[in-house]
Protein backbone atom coordinates (compact mmCIF):
# COMPACT_ATOMS: atom_id res chain seq x y z
CA UNK A 1 0.00 0.00 0.00
CA UNK A 2 2.91 2.20 0.43
CA UNK A 3 3.91 1.97 -2.65
CA UNK A 4 0.25 2.93 -4.22
CA UNK A 5 0.27 5.99 -1.75
CA UNK A 6 4.21 7.39 -2.86
CA UNK A 7 2.63 6.47 -6.76
CA UNK A 8 -0.48 8.41 -6.29
CA UNK A 9 1.47 11.39 -4.50
CA UNK A 10 4.01 11.92 -7.51
CA UNK A 11 1.02 11.86 -10.04
CA UNK A 12 -1.61 14.62 -7.96
CA UNK A 13 1.39 16.68 -7.34
CA UNK A 14 2.68 16.18 -11.30
CA UNK A 15 -1.22 16.89 -12.86
CA UNK A 16 -0.92 20.26 -10.76
CA UNK A 17 1.81 21.21 -11.92
CA UNK A 18 1.55 19.98 -15.62
CA UNK A 19 -2.11 21.82 -15.52
CA UNK A 20 -0.21 25.24 -14.03
CA UNK A 21 2.20 25.05 -16.67
CA UNK A 22 -0.46 24.20 -19.40
CA UNK A 23 -2.58 26.75 -18.10
CA UNK A 24 0.85 29.21 -19.20
CA UNK A 25 1.15 27.62 -22.66
CA UNK A 26 -2.09 26.33 -23.58
CA UNK A 27 -3.02 23.84 -26.28
CA UNK A 28 -5.96 20.87 -26.95
CA UNK A 29 -3.24 18.58 -26.74
CA UNK A 30 -1.70 19.73 -23.57
CA UNK A 31 -4.89 19.60 -21.66
CA UNK A 32 -5.53 15.94 -23.02
CA UNK A 33 -2.66 15.40 -20.94
CA UNK A 34 -3.40 17.23 -18.02
CA UNK A 35 -6.93 15.13 -18.08
CA UNK A 36 -4.77 11.97 -18.14
CA UNK A 37 -2.79 13.48 -14.95
CA UNK A 38 -6.40 13.65 -13.73
CA UNK A 39 -7.63 10.33 -14.34
CA UNK A 40 -4.52 8.30 -13.07
CA UNK A 41 -4.82 10.60 -9.43
CA UNK A 42 -8.56 9.80 -8.93
CA UNK A 43 -7.99 5.89 -10.51
CA UNK A 44 -4.46 5.44 -7.82
CA UNK A 45 -6.73 7.29 -5.24
CA UNK A 46 -9.59 4.85 -5.40
CA UNK A 47 -7.57 1.81 -5.46
CA UNK A 48 -6.01 3.43 -1.99
CA UNK A 49 -9.67 3.94 -0.92
CA UNK A 50 -10.12 -0.03 -1.67
CA UNK A 51 -7.73 -0.93 0.15
CA UNK A 52 -8.11 1.10 2.84
CA UNK A 53 -11.13 2.43 3.37
CA UNK A 54 -11.12 3.43 6.90
CA UNK A 55 -9.72 7.01 5.50
CA UNK A 56 -13.21 7.28 3.61
CA UNK A 57 -13.80 10.95 4.98
CA UNK A 58 -10.10 12.16 4.69
CA UNK A 59 -9.83 10.73 1.35
CA UNK A 60 -12.88 12.02 -0.39
CA UNK A 61 -12.37 15.41 0.97
CA UNK A 62 -8.52 15.58 0.25
CA UNK A 63 -10.23 14.13 -3.19
CA UNK A 64 -12.65 17.10 -3.79
CA UNK A 65 -10.03 19.91 -2.87
CA UNK A 66 -7.53 18.46 -5.17
CA UNK A 67 -10.28 18.05 -8.13
CA UNK A 68 -11.53 21.50 -7.09
CA UNK A 69 -8.08 23.11 -7.88
CA UNK A 70 -7.21 20.72 -11.44
CA UNK A 71 -10.66 21.44 -12.38
CA UNK A 72 -10.90 25.45 -12.38
CA UNK A 73 -7.34 25.61 -13.96
CA UNK A 74 -8.33 23.50 -16.53
CA UNK A 75 -11.40 25.09 -17.24
CA UNK A 76 -8.89 28.31 -17.63
CA UNK A 77 -7.37 26.97 -19.41
CA UNK A 78 -10.29 26.37 -22.04
CA UNK A 79 -10.91 29.59 -21.96
CA UNK A 80 -7.62 30.75 -23.18
CA UNK A 81 -7.28 28.36 -25.75
CA UNK A 82 -10.72 29.29 -27.13
CA UNK A 83 -9.80 33.05 -26.84
CA UNK A 84 -6.44 32.33 -28.25
CA UNK A 85 -8.04 30.35 -31.61
CA UNK A 86 -10.47 33.16 -32.30
CA UNK A 87 -7.73 35.59 -32.36
CA UNK A 88 -6.61 33.75 -35.11
CA UNK A 89 -9.55 33.68 -37.07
Amino acid sequence: MTTILLIHIIIAISSLVVASIVFFKPSIKKIGISYGFIVGTVASGTALLIANPSNLLHTCLSGLFYLTIVTLITIATHVRVRKLAEQEI
